[in-house]
């Protein structure tokens, strides 16, 4: 197993803001991903930049949320594939804020003249910082966290992940089930990570699609339980299917949908009826679920489909108890350790 050590990572911790726990900020752009961590040492890592575009939306709300939680520069950039959701906020973020790390899976597999236009683009910026190209089994070397990548270009872990809870155990969910055809786009190749603090374990797939799900839970299940789960995908079909949520079994679901992209009726009630699920949280209200397929207003952190971007923030401690907080009507829920 490799560990990735750019060269960068010599800057000494000690210079770096001490964050009394784990705290992540997971940003709305909208149907797209910008997840930001904070780790116990003050490093900062964040998961994919939103759309281009929209007169900067994504860029300025990801860099709100980083003066909020005191965040001067980006030291691990995990861009999770190549789809502009995910990949094409990064020159408009990387004008206002440095980032030091660009980690993805390789080369993009798409070759339409927009797809190679987009991560041209991010190219061109990664060329400025240090490249790290991850693939399963491989970790970052953050103080005091573990980032573990799961599934890199199409590939996942090839056995279970040793001492983690309930990983190697058979999945019952996997008799009887057909996995899809395999899908050749970028959600296929999806970065997919386990971020571990202590007992405090947080799921991050990107969107990978169904098909390397079953890799990962069946029919052992290789990743075990998790305490969170950033539901695949911003909860569209194709993804988050009933043998890995069911297999992770997460305390705590966290949908990154927009108003009218992801947050699909079916794949929202597979994640609601996982055995243990507590609570359900969600970016915005899916207009087109309706309310028999979304979760309670206070548990979502934009219920307008004309929204201010409000954010939910996790403040995770080692022991395993956590806190998410929604910034639109600032309810914050405790759950304790177990």
């Amino acid at each position: 197993m490799r560990k990735l050590l750019p060269a960068l990572f010599l800057m000494s911790a000690a210079l770096l803001p001490a964050a009394k726990n784990l705290e992540i900020y997971c940003i709305d752009v909208e149907g797209g991903q910008a997840t930001l961590l904070i780790s116990p040492s003050g490093e900062s890592l964040l998961v994919d930049t939103g759309y281009p575009g929209f007169n900067r939306r994504d860029a300025g709300r990801i860099l709100a949320a980083a003066k909020t939680a005191g965040v001067k520069r980006i030291d691990y950039l995990v861009i999770t594939h190549y789809h502009q959701d995910h990949v094409g906020g990064v020159p408009q973020l990387a004008e206002k804020i440095p980032i030091r790390n660009f980690v993805d899976h390789g080369a993009n597999t798409e070759t339409t003249k927009d797809a190679q236009v987009l991560f041209n683009a991010y190219s061109a910026f990664r060329e400025k910082g240090t490249h790290i190209l991850a693939k399963p089994g491989d970790t970052l070397p953050m103080k005091g966290l573990e980032v573990r990548f799961l599934s890199s270009n199409g590939d996942v872990l090839a056995a279970p992940l040793a001492g983690s809870p309930g990983a190697g155990q058979p999945n019952p969910d996997c008799t009887g089930y057909q996995p899809p055809a395999p899908d050749e786009t970028e959600n296929g190749r999806s970065l997919g990570m386990l971020i571990t603090y202590g007992d405090f374990r947080m799921l991050d797939l990107g969107d990978l699609s169904s098909e390397r799900e079953y890799g990962l839970v069946c029919p052992a299940n290789k990743i075990g339980t998790v305490t969170l789960f950033l539901v695949s995908h911003h909860g569209s079909s194709g993804s988050d299917s009933a043998p890995l949520v069911h297999a992770i079994h997460p305390r705590v679901a966290i949908m990154n949908n927009g108003a009218r992209k992801g947050g699909a009726p079916e794949v929202w009630q597979t994640v609601h009826d996982t055995p243990g699920l507590e609570d359900f949280w969600q970016l915005h209200f899916a207009v087109a679920a309706g309310k028999e397929h979304n979760s309670p207003d206070t548990f979502i952190a934009n219920v307008d489909e004309i929204c201010e971007g409000k954010w939910l923030r996790v403040d995770a401690q080692r022991d395993g108890a956590f806190s998410v907080y929604n910034s639109r009507n600032r309810y914050e829920k405790s759950y304790p350790a177990k």
